[in-house]
């Protein structure tokens, strides 16, 4: 979704989260791509490995399953997805063209996801919001990013994806 403002730039705005009250850890990335905004899905780039990283994580085939599944999975291992920007202005796909970002609302969201214990940052770029969330007494921790810009070896990133995100407790649906 898109709209031009006067100026001639063309605002971008974001995915709505995808979270139940179930939500133990929440992943916040920066904003969709465009090919995931084109598809309404979050990480719907292929070159992305959010699915297989978080799929190896969790010990669920979500790269195999149809992307409304792949969020039904993730729920029922209690964890949620949202981006911390709700709108911006961003030519092409990287993150550090991202301007005159609008942060999503944080403080109407996190009072309705009563179990919620932890953020996992999705890089860097989400990874600055990390202040903003001090004053719910949230725990923190910065990924690896799931992005292909980010070229560490798919083996580095997971074994820090595992230990951010772990098991949450409980067991999965």
């Amino acid at each position: 979704m898109s709209t031009a403002p006067a100026n001639g730039s063309t605002r971008l705005v974001g995915l709505a989260p995808v979270v139940d009250a179930q939500v133990r850890c929440l992943i916040l990335g920066s904003f969709p791509s465009p090919a995931s905004l084109a598809a309404q899905q979050y990480y719907g780039h292929k070159q992305n490995q959010f699915w297989r990283l978080l799929g190896a994580t969790l010990a669920e085939p979500l790269l195999a399953l149809p992307y409304p599944e792949r969020l039904v999975r993730m729920c029922a291992h209690g964890i949620g997805l949202w981006d911390v920007y709700q709108s911006c202005i961003r030519p092409g796909a990287l993150d550090a063209n991202i301007r005159a970002g609008t942060a999503n609302d944080f403080a109407a969201l996190i009072p309705c996801l009563p179990q919620l214990a932890r953020l996992c940052f999705n890089g860097q770029t989400a990874a600055r919001f990390a202040s903003r969330f001090a004053v719910f007494g949230l725990a923190t921790v910065t990924l690896p990013s799931s992005s292909p810009a980010c070229t560490w070896p798919f083996a580095e990133k997971l074994k820090h994806w595992q230990a951010g995100i772990g098991q949450p407790a409980g067991n999965p649906v």
